[in-house]
């Protein structure tokens, strides 16, 4: 498979107030030299505890926020640098789902008229043909007619997401970043809005970047996974690679944190010592260093690259052959 997204060297700092009244503001580095390629139709899932800098990549790739610094490359073009005209064609190609089925939606206009708004903008249907493909496509995310003309907070949480992907598929994009799509919906219904993304990607031939917290729904989902901390990517794999032989500790860290449901294995416990940096003032060396279970003084001094360590598999961890110290075992 071709790559469809090339991602080179992003970047993204945010100037913000400092505690003391009077004093420069100072920058958060919200995205630090961030690197990946997405094939197209797979799904890359970007995973992370809150703040690492999930969220703004997504919305960084969609130029909804620019960028500082960096290459975004999508099918060939370059979307950093893009005018704008260029940028809203793009835009059909590269869509959004976004977190809050709640905020997402406009209160004011009914499903049928949120639904049908991008192909007005984009010009793709006009009149009769507005309402007939809107119809089709809240049939496909399992939406009935009866909901066309109903405002958005007739509906379940579910129900919203529902009407957001109908929305996000209503241009026949490529390229979708769901952002945390079903963080915010009950376990029994994020089961059925993530078996329905996989039916819609085969049968569209979607390309998913996968943005969650939840290493639970991101082993279900993603094809490959990248772990992200302060910033940064520090694991790169194949899904099965990576749950069964992280790299990085950061990464163990995160899957000793994922409760198993059996009784009959025992977990030994990784316990990270200090509190997440602030992005603000991250430390010296390997930002991961005041947590790790595995630092030696180079830590405090470098920051280590990420490499490869196996076919399709990379990791930034100067250590990293020693990482599965405290992986879990059975009883």
């Amino acid at each position: 498979m071709s790559n469809l997204l090339i991602v080179q060297n992003l970047r993204k700092a945010f100037k913000v107030s400092a505690n003391r009244p009077g004093a420069a503001k100072q920058l958060l580095k919200a995205v630090d030299g961030v690197s990946f390629k997405l094939k197209t139709g797979e799904t890359l899932g970007l995973v992370g505890e809150s703040g690492c800098g999930k969220s703004t990549t997504g919305k960084l790739l969609l130029r909804l926020i620019e960028p500082d610094d960096g290459t975004i490359i999508f099918d060939g073009q370059t979307v950093t640098g893009m005018p704008k005209r260029e940028l809203t064609a793009l835009r059909r190609e590269m869509q959004i789902i976004f977190q809050d089925p709640y905020s997402s939606l406009n209160p004011r206009m009914r499903v049928g008229e949120i639904i049908g708004e991008p192909l007005v903008v984009h010009n793709l249907a006009r009149g009769k043909e507005i309402r007939e493909q809107v119809l089709t496509l809240m049939k496909k995310v399992g939406l009935s007619a009866e909901h066309y003309d109903r405002y958005p907070h007739e509906f379940s949480g579910g129900q919203r997401q529902r009407i957001g992907i109908a929305r996000t598929l209503a241009v026949r994009p490529r390229l979708v970043v769901a952002d945390e799509p079903v963080s915010a919906l009950d376990l029994s219904i994020q089961a059925q809005i993530i078996n329905l993304l996989k039916d819609l990607q085969e049968e569209f031939g979607l390309t998913y970047l996968f943005i969650s917290h939840d290493l639970g729904v991101i082993e279900h989902v993603c094809d490959r996974v990248a772990v992200m901390y302060l910033g940064r990517i520090v694991e790169i794999a194949d899904a099965e690679q990576l749950y069964l032989k992280p790299r990085h500790p950061y990464t163990e860290a995160l899957l000793n944190a994922v409760p198993i449901p059996d009784p009959n294995r025992v977990r030994q416990h990784q316990i990270l010592s200090g509190e997440i940096p602030s992005p603000i003032d991250p430390p010296s060396g390997c930002h991961f260093h005041p947590r790790c279970p595995y630092v030696q003084e180079i830590c405090r001094r470098e920051y280590p690259s990420l490499i490869k360590q196996e076919a399709g598999h990379q990791a930034a961890c100067h250590f990293s052959l020693e990482v599965g110290r405290f992986r879990n075992t059975n009883s």
